[in-house]
């Protein structure tokens, strides 16, 4: 049955749409960059959530931040951060082996400063190039219709297939706190908190 499907007013809702790949693109030259790859060799949970909510405040990304340290290094998979000239860390890439044969990748994006400047194409080839190492048949990952509208499409150009999708209803964010309320000013606050 098809309709509207009402939240309580301090809930947001999001269509989450499951991609994946099965086979490696054809080899192209990587895209020209300032930017370069760091992995994180040992992660240290206040400099991970520090890029973290960098990265994903304007998008509400907020699960990592929930997490109690602990919970968090047995959480967090392979991390990259995408460094600038200067070495400032402008951008993360979390890609998770833990499942045999198969990447999924956990969380990729940069800083909204850096949206619209050809950064994503260079980030996508970087992607691509760590997560199909030997032995991996498939990779997956999931986003989200809160997430920068530039997201699904960039995947499904680099040849992502969308396989399915599912709702997914959560506390917001910003009224609890664990995000300023001024984050992600798109996506409107409601209901009593809101005022």
């Amino acid at each position: 049955m098809a309709g509207l499907i009402e939240l309580p007013p301090d809930e947001l809702g999001t269509v989450v749409t499951f991609l994946e790949m099965l086979e490696p693109p054809r080899p192209r030259p990587l895209p020209e960059s300032p930017l370069r790859m760091v992995r994180w060799q040992n992660v240290d949970p206040a400099k991970y959530r520090l890029l973290f909510r960098r990265v994903g405040e304007s998008w509400l990304w907020y699960s990592r931040l929930l997490m109690e340290d602990a919970a968090l290094l047995a959480n967090v998979a392979e991390v990259h951060a995408v460094v600038d000239r200067s070495g400032i860390e402008v951008g993360m890439l979390e890609l998770d082996f833990r499942n045999e044969g198969e990447c999924l990748i956990r969380f990729l994006g940069l800083i909204p400063e850096l949206a619209g400047k050809g950064h994503g194409k260079w980030l996508f080839a970087q992607m691509l190039a760590l997560a199909w190492r030997g032995g991996v048949s498939r990779i997956h990952v999931n986003t989200c219709s809160l997430d920068h509208p530039a997201a699904l499409p960039s995947y499904l150009r680099a040849g992502f297939r969308a396989y399915k999708r599912a709702f997914e209803s959560f506390p917001d964010p910003r009224l609890s706190g664990l995000l300023p309320r001024d984050a992600a000013p798109q996506i409107p606050l409601v209901g009593a908190g809101a005022r």
